[in-house]
């Protein structure tokens, strides 16, 4: 292999990242640029017309990005709730490239519509229901229509990109649910694709450190270790080019078949394939998150509903793995203690 070859082991490969706008989705077409494929960068948010509310960021900066980076990016702007607009893009992507090797279903949306910190029952249907089309038809409709052009050359990767590995509650009944479907459509694509030797798989961030996050906190990526100091969460956080390596380390993994229909995570790729975040880091979400549940139970158990959440998600985790059963028990003994009713 060449020099070139081994700096660039993607090139040639054509990816799609729908939903490419910012955050994860920027960050994996960023880095497959890097890696040198051509990448068609979607989302409805372009140069002059932003489609979500307080956000600059478009289509047309990340191609640039990706170009930038080394390979070739190629903005398209779709809107993946409409199904003639999605079978366009592909219909496009077969006339000007004859192939697709990759497709990352990044879509999104639901950041405007989930209300933290009420029941389900108090929730607003209509939001409820919206991120369900954002977050799920959107997936669904992308692979429907990229699928068979990777079904007919036999070969091709989809990742879904979802937040968490588990079934563990994530707070909000309509957000669980947008991230779970996630997960639930890769197991069921890869078994229908296995046959075709085209794999489907989920994969999850960590604390993703995106620029609506930056902004948030009132940091920029020079100086987020500022906030880190005062937010524990915040100090294991990672930029979206980290889950973008993993996405990458994925393409290039001949053995990737291994993978087919499972949940990945950044942080067990990055210790897998041994790529790090761009700022020489390696942040390790899933141990941050237990070490955090332990101190909580070594002062006696959570002390407020946030507290109970996390402890509640981390048993969840585990209770059905044998190999973890004192730490169950103690998990199981903390919620008790704090009158949460535990599941059989």
């Amino acid at each position: 292999m060449s020099t070139t070859d081994a700096k660039q082991p993607l090139a040639g490969k054509i990816a799609v990242v729908a939903g490419a706008t910012r955050g994860a989705g920027r960050g994996i077409a960023t880095m497959l640029g890097a890696a040198g494929a051509t990448v068609i960068c979607t989302g409805r948010s372009v140069r002059g017309n932003p489609a979500t509310a307080g956000r600059p960021e478009t289509i047309e900066e990340t191609a640039a990005l990706v170009t930038a980076a080394g390979g070739v990016g190629v903005a398209i702007r779709v809107d993946h709730t409409i199904a003639d607009e999605v079978r366009a893009l592909f219909e496009r992507v077969e006339r000007d490239f004859n192939r697709l090797d990759i497709l990352v279903n990044d879509i999104w949306g639901g950041d405007e519509l989930t209300e933290w910190g009420r029941p389900f029952w108090k929730l607003d249907p209509a939001k409820g229901l919206r991120m369900q089309e954002l977050a799920v038809q959107t997936h669904i409709l992308t692979a429907r229509f990229g699928a068979p052009l990777m079904v007919r050359q036999k070969s091709g990767l989809i990742i879904e990109i979802t937040d968490g590995m588990h079934l563990d509650y994530r707070g909000n009944l309509f957000y669980d649910l947008a991230k779970i479907s996630a997960i639930r459509l890769a197991y069921a694509m890869a078994s229908e694709l296995r046959r075709h030797n085209v794999v489907a798989l989920a994969l999850t961030p960590g604390f993703l450190r995106s620029e609506a996050m930056l902004d948030g906190f009132g940091v920029t990526e020079a100086n987020w270790r500022d906030v880190a100091a005062k937010n524990p969460d915040f100090a294991e956080s990672e930029t979206p080019a980290y889950v973008g390596r993993a996405v990458v380390a994925l393409a290039t993994d001949p053995n990737v078949a291994i993978k087919a229909g499972k949940v990945c995570s950044s942080w067990t790729l990055a210790r897998e394939y041994g790529f790090k975040d761009i700022d020489g880091r390696q942040p390790d979400w899933g141990a941050y998150f237990q070490r955090m549940v332990n101190d909580i139970l070594d002062r006696g158990g959570p002390s407020n509903s946030y507290e109970e959440l996390r402890v509640w998600s981390r048993y969840e985790q585990v209770r059905h793995d044998p190999q973890n059963a004192d730490e169950t028990a103690r998990l199981a003994a903390a919620l008790a203690k704090s009158g949460v009713p535990i599941l059989p």
